[in-house]
């Protein structure tokens, strides 16, 4: 069917497909960052390891599938590296955008050499340096979550505190995921507020310190989603933690932001620049 032959219908569900030779994380990323620029909600399906001719059809099947169930055309971002079953994938009733082509075709002309044409091959990292330090570093961050041991903090790369549920647990694994940082964190409770002092593990390490800070009414309804009712999850309770924690970071000199309307992603950037650390994204 041609372009002029079908018919778009702009309020209508839109199912979004994302399909890679790999993980298909990629695809996924990309996809997210320019679906994000259009106020509209999108059906998403992620096809991974699609890696022969077989499942390249089956892949077409399924985004046929939804263009005949929704009557418009399923957008397709993919990174299929190999031309075959890139061509048999186009072939399908989507809008399409491959992102290897896109890239890789005008790079070749630039670079003067082909590239490797290997499926798979941006994930095939297991053996890598890099990617023994990711897992290092995500080893490290969960026997350092939430306070769980003080040994080994001189190997943090970046020690986070705010109040219980302010995002410091998400933060540090998308740092050792992402980034091979080794993050450790510690809440701060009310024992610390009496006392007006840092966790007594912390104050030598003060300058790899991070706070992060959330709103009273957005921790409140965090907290009741756990423990619903309880004092813990008071909206006044909620008020004096962050009132005391965010004095007691003031008042250390400790550089801190404020989680409430920000995503991992900005906020593990924000920690990197405050770090200075020359990390690689993998």
């Amino acid at each position: 069917m041609s372009d002029t032959e079908i018919q778009i219908r702009p309020s209508a569900n839109r199912t979004v497909f994302f399909v890679s030779d790999g993980t298909g994380i990629t695809a996924e990323t990309f996809g997210h960052s320019v679906l994000t620029q259009f106020d509209l909600k999108f059906k998403q399906v992620r096809l991974p390891f699609i890696d022969t001719i077989e499942k390249a059809y089956e892949a077409v099947r399924k985004i046929n599938d939804a263009f005949d169930a929704e009557g418009n055309r399923p957008i397709v971002f993919s990174t299929l590296v190999q031309a075959e079953l890139a061509g048999v994938v186009f072939k399908s009733k989507g809008l399409h955008m491959d992102l290897i082509q896109t890239f890789v075709a005008p790079l070749e002309q630039e670079l003067g050499v082909k590239s490797t044409h290997s499926v798979g091959r941006s994930h095939n990292i297991a053996d890598t340096e890099e990617y023994k330090n990711r897992i290092e570093a995500i080893n490290y961050s969960l026997a350092h979550d939430d306070g769980q041991s003080n040994k080994n903090l001189s190997n943090a790369d970046v020690i986070l505190v705010g109040v219980s549920r302010s995002g410091k647990t998400p933060t540090t694994l998308y740092l050792a995921m992402q980034y091979g940082i080794k993050a450790a964190n510690y809440p701060l409770i009310p024992d610390d507020f009496e006392r007006g002092k840092l966790p007594s593990a912390l104050p030598a390490f003060k300058g790899k310190i991070f706070g992060l800070s959330i709103a009273p009414e957005r921790l409140s309804e965090i907290r009741n989603e756990r423990r619903p009712g309880s004092k813990y999850a008071s909206l006044a309770n909620c008020r004096y933690e962050v009132n005391e924690a965010e004095a007691m970071m003031k008042r250390e000199g400790i550089h801190w932001l404020s989680s409430t309307a920000k995503s991992i992603e900005e906020i593990a950037t924000t920690i990197l620049q405050e770090i200075k650390s020359d990390v690689k994204v993998y």
